[in-house]
């Protein structure tokens, strides 16, 4: 029986629509959101958020569309952002562990006081040597980095600080609560806050003083609202903070399987020490700011640092203490952080 003109015309309609289609899927745009609490003048916004968004778009021939939202343009708080990536909110967010205090207890361990040095680098490659022992923490989310920065250094409206004693009573501000334990082993008063908030803090005179790396200093204009900045000898820092750059986890598994690979690629170790050895590189430019103001940059001598280490080691064993209350082998994870750390750091 012959086939009509119509019945032919039908197969090859059919065919073009199927055609499309897959090109459609294979050609499929997706557009990622990314929420952090910084400027667009951050450091984390100009050499982290945007050079890794044009890496995935440019790899991934334009597939892949990426929207940053600086400064918490997406809505929210900063202690928000964990719970906003987690939900949905955001596909993409980065963020302070310590603003959701109990959430990563683990991953802690490399913010700890003589823990961590004073080199984002080698923290970095340490938190990949072991991130096995920390994945728990991030169970509900894909995490892309898991980071520190260069470390705190402690910035004074007044004055400068030569020992413990000297920041006695005096009100600080801390990135997390372990940072809060420092504060109160030195006999002072912590003060939790996001950074942005920090500038009116220090100029309305609500805390005497701020742990806070080198690099946030000219985005934030803290060099005009302190009079020092201390750290310890050949550049130690008072322990640090922990980041998370982290993805939905039903966002990236719904992607097709060469767009997870790019987004694979742009993750972990390489991007690690890549950002580490960027971190520590502007920390000088922090410093430089804070002199050109006529304020001091101050390094402790050997001796001055190693009394506030001695402070250091009762936070760390009271950390310790509290993972193994949690089932936690707090003191295993201490042992494997430094031993990393002090490998990536000779």
């Amino acid at each position: 029986m012959p086939i009509s003109f119509h019945t032919l015309k039908a197969a090859a309609i059919g065919a073009a629509v199927s055609l499309c289609a897959t090109y459609s899927a294979q050609a499929q745009e997706v557009t990622l959101t990314v929420q952090h609490f910084l400027s667009p003048k951050s450091i984390t916004h100009t050499k982290m958020i945007e050079p890794w968004a044009k890496r995935l778009e440019e790899q991934s021939n334009g597939r892949i569309k990426v929207e940053i939202f600086p400064a918490m343009a997406l809505g929210g708080k900063p202690p928000e952002l964990y719970r906003q990536v987690r939900d949905g909110a955001a596909d993409i967010v980065w963020t302070l562990i310590g603003y959701t205090p109990g959430v990563f207890p683990r991953s802690e361990v490399f913010e700890l006081p003589t823990v961590h040095g004073g080199s984002a680098r080698a923290t970095n490659l340490a938190i990949q040597d072991n991130f096995d022992l920390i994945a728990a923490d991030y169970e509900d989310v894909q995490p892309l980095l898991i980071h520190v920065h260069g470390g705190n250094a402690l910035h004074m409206v007044s004055k400068s600080v030569a020992s413990p004693a000297d920041v006695a009573n005096l009100k600080l501000r801390t990135p997390s609560r372990t940072g809060a334990w420092m504060i109160e082993s030195w006999g002072a008063e912590p003060v939790g806050m996001p950074v942005p908030a920090l500038p009116q803090a220090l100029a309305k005179g609500a805390v005497d003083g701020a742990l806070i790396p080198f690099e946030i200093v000219p985005p934030l204009k803290v060099q005009d609202l302190t009079a020092a900045s201390i750290e310890g000898a050949a550049g130690a820092r008072f322990g640090t903070s922990v980041f998370m750059f982290a993805m939905n986890k039903d966002r990236y598994a719904g992607l097709p399987a060469d767009l997870q690979a790019i987004i694979d690629a742009n993750s972990g170790r390489a991007f690690a020490q890549s950002m580490g050895e960027i971190w520590d590189a502007t920390e000088e430019s922090g410093k430089d700011v804070q002199r050109g103001s006529g304020g001091e940059v101050v390094q402790l001598t050997a001796e001055q640092t190693a009394a506030f280490d001695a402070l250091g080691e009762t936070v760390v064993d009271r950390w310790t203490e509290e993972m193994t209350n949690q089932g936690i082998d707090g003191a295993a994870l201490v042992e494997a952080a430094r031993g990393s750390i002090e490998t990536h750091s000779e």
